[in-house]
């Protein structure tokens, strides 16, 4: 695994950068263009629930290198209020923002491999992964 880049989230501009640091990442590691979209909008999702909930947060982006294989982490990590139920903002079209509701569920889907740990009161991580193909 190479060194992490990370980006605080405070603010929307914020999100921008985390958005163009994983599009980096994976450009470099050899994504196509679909899957740079895939994680550009995953990482997106991440870093609006962090700004939006949290108010402050980080998105880190780990190169991965398993065996031969070769991939991009998302690491999203905030100290906000966490999740009380898991189970419900994984549901397709839950929203506590009068959103679509897409929002976790749809990073799931983008990514290969998806996991999440929250506490009330102390804060939310999630790991999100997607291998090259």
């Amino acid at each position: 695994m190479d060194i992490q880049s990370c980006v605080t989230i405070i603010n929307e501009w914020d999100i921008v950068a985390a958005r163009q640091l994983g599009r980096n990442v994976a450009k470099e590691l050899g994504f196509g263009t679909v899957d740079q979209a895939r994680i550009t909008t995953a990482i997106s999702e991440l870093a609006r629930n962090i700004y939006l909930y949290a108010g402050k947060g980080q998105i880190c982006i780990d190169k991965l290198y398993d065996g031969g294989k070769v991939g991009l982490r998302i690491n999203a990590v905030d100290s906000g209020p966490g999740i009380k139920e898991i189970r419900q903002v994984m549901e397709d079209g839950f929203s506590t923002s009068g959103g679509l509701g897409a929002g976790l569920p749809g990073v799931k889907r983008l990514m290969d491999e998806f996991d999440i740990e929250s506490t009330p009161g102390q804060g939310t991580q999630i790991r999100a992964s997607k291998w090259l193909r």
